[in-house]
């Protein structure tokens, strides 16, 4: 049998019964992780494998947002700290092939990290533009304000990523930056039109186009469709993410659970797969959420199943590498520049 069209998040640091009777009859497609999921690599790497057990697969997905700066489910003191992606942004203005290297050496770097417990699969890059007087759930995070500098460094973090054997998944398409509101809480509605969304915010997006995996923005485009954010738009994700940007991998969506979306867990999950998205994504390890999300999502098929499929099948091994060397000649970049690293 396929796996089901979801990806799920648990509640603590190793499975529960219940947990691991659900996963074993709802067959998520992947999974997870957050701080709530992390205490020592020993338990984290238990964790991965208690997973992939559950759900029959020794290859199932496993996820995680490890961006760097103020985005790290892993920590101190077991994991260091990494940039924020504005640095990697402030570094490319001065040197453009300096903050190019910087941010391949912090991603792979991450996928070292990520790969010694068992994940696979970072929520990253990010392509997002922020603006003048956006919410600042992407502030730094963001890797600048051009659409040609954030696109050629998102492609370098990819790199990383790849070169370390962990998938990336971009993010958040087709573009959080001018959002006003924290969508974990309430709706954002961009009113820009959609000329000057095509030259900028989409643009960023359109290089990256040919990435396995790719997240959506729970933000409102009024003029695309003023009724739908663009998690739920069947418009948007056409015309837009399939269209004007090009993606052509997997979609999933931005967590079911957050405040943007209206409607109940299960109205959100079936407006998620209705528009178009081929995966939905609930994060808060709530079993009942769980188990709604699991009855209204289909099990992986057509178009859905071969881009799934697609997307794993493009991890490569990870190529040999010097850890110490990296973070020596990553920190030796940044301190270099005179840039604060946070």
């Amino acid at each position: 049998m396929n796996s089901r069209a979801f990806i799920t998040g648990v509640s603590g640091l190793e499975l529960g019964a219940d947990e691991r009777e659900f996963i074993r009859l709802e067959r998520p497609w992947g999974f997870i992780l957050f701080k709530r999921n992390v205490e020592t690599p020993a338990q984290v790497a238990q964790l991965v494998g208690e997973l992939r057990s559950a759900v029959g697969q020794a290859d199932a997905p496993v996820l995680i947002d490890q961006e760097g700066g103020r985005v790290q489910r892993l920590g101190p003191p077991h994991w260091p700290v990494y940039p924020a992606g504005a640095v990697f942004g402030a570094l490319y203005d001065i040197d453009r092939s300096a903050g190019l290297s910087a941010a391949r050496l912090s991603a792979r770097l991450i996928a070292a990290d990520l790969l010694e417990l068992g994940i696979t699969v970072d929520c990253l890059p990010l392509a997002d533009l922020p603006v003048p007087g956006a919410d600042a759930v992407i502030g730094n995070r963001a890797y600048g304000t051009e659409p040609d500098k954030v696109a050629a460094i998102a492609r370098a973090v990819t790199e990383g990523l790849e070169q370390g054997g962990v998938l990336p998944v971009l993010k958040h398409i087709p573009g959080h930056g001018r959002a006003t509101a924290d969508t974990h809480f309430r709706l954002p509605e961009v009113d820009t039109p959609q000329a000057e969304l095509e030259r900028t915010d989409f643009a960023a997006f359109q290089p990256l186009a040919g990435l396995p995996m790719a997240m959506t923005a729970h933000v409102v485009f009024s003029a695309l469709d003023p009724a739908h954010p663009a998690t739920t738009s069947a418009t948007i994700i056409e015309q837009v993410i399939r269209g004007v940007i090009g993606f052509q991998g997997l979609l999933m969506s931005d967590d079911v659970s957050m405040n943007a979306l209206a409607g109940t867990i299960a109205e959100r999950t079936r407006a998620i797969v209705t528009a178009g998205c081929d995966m939905v994504l609930h994060c808060n390890g709530d079993l009942e959420e769980m188990r709604a999300v699991a009855r209204e999502t289909p099990e992986l098929s057509g178009k859905a199943l071969e881009r799934a499929n697609r997307a794993l099948a493009s991890r490569k091994a990870p190529q040999p590498f010097d850890r110490q060397a990296a973070r020596a000649e990553l920190d030796a970049l940044i301190n270099r520049a005179g840039i604060k690293s946070a």
